[in-house]
């Protein structure tokens, strides 16, 4: 009986001591001064396009900068909400580290074009296949999108042949220009060759460049890369040179 008795009580006990440990060491942390306030850019990529020191401006001028503050005065949320409100930024996460400081980790969005509309202002336009503003920080080498450029055009047939690019280290590396004609007919100019690629509408994209392909690897070599003016991937199955 005693033996029970005792077992319920180092039972209250020790309930006791949970629900105190878990109140204190919730609480505590809230009472401390922010000793640190940390922004920490992980890329996926190596460019960097935001500098840390112009986020840590942003913050102060919206008098967000939680150094010095009592932590639990400190709101993480309204932190997060300005470092997102820079549109070269992917996502951001804000948190109070054990060492009482404040942290917030961002990653930048990724380029993998850069849009020149006829009119308007240029962009990127990034994996997601969302707009990006230029930085003043750093260029992207990445190929350019010229003429006329709808954001829709941007947003879909243009995104998704970027994208293609990104995954063909061969096309990547030739491309350097896509020039939007009306009706949304497009021309590529490469880096080797000095003729125009016309590919039309960006549909069938990997059958048109696989027909360039081979024309780039058993035509052009008996007959010169300088004989073309005009290469034509229009017509299904065909290549149609115009000869200068």
């Amino acid at each position: 009986m005693v033996k029970k008795i005792l077992v319920i009580i180092g039972l209250c006990l020790l309930g006791g001591y949970l629900i105190f440990a878990a109140f204190f060491f919730e609480r505590k942390p809230q009472d401390k001064i922010c000793n640190q306030f940390e922004i920490v850019v992980n890329n996926e990529d190596t460019d960097r396009f935001i500098e840390i020191a112009d986020l840590e401006k942003d913050i102060d001028a919206k008098g967000l900068n939680p150094y010095g503050k009592q932590l639990k005065e400190v709101n993480t949320l309204a932190i997060q909400e300005a470092l997102l409100a820079n549109k070269l930024i992917k996502s951001a996460e804000v948190f109070i580290t054990s060492g009482g400081g404040i942290r917030a980790v961002i990653i930048e969005r990724i380029p993998i074009l850069r849009v020149i509309p006829s009119a308007g202002e240029s962009y990127y336009i990034d994996k997601d296949g969302e707009k990006m503003p230029l930085s003043s920080h750093n260029t992207a080498y990445l190929p350019i999108a010229t003429g006329e450029i709808k954001d829709e055009l941007a947003k879909t047939d243009l995104y998704k042949f970027a994208l293609f690019l990104c995954k063909d280290e061969f096309w990547n590396a030739q491309i350097e220009q896509i020039v939007v004609q009306p009706k949304d007919e497009v021309t590529l100019i490469t880096r080797i060759g000095n003729q125009e690629v016309l590919m039309g509408k960006l549909d069938n994209v990997e059958s048109k460049l696989d027909r360039l392909k081979k024309f780039y690897t058993q035509a052009l070599p008996a007959t010169g890369w300088n004989r073309y003016t005009k290469i034509n991937l229009k017509y299904d199955k065909q290549v149609v040179g115009t000869k200068r």
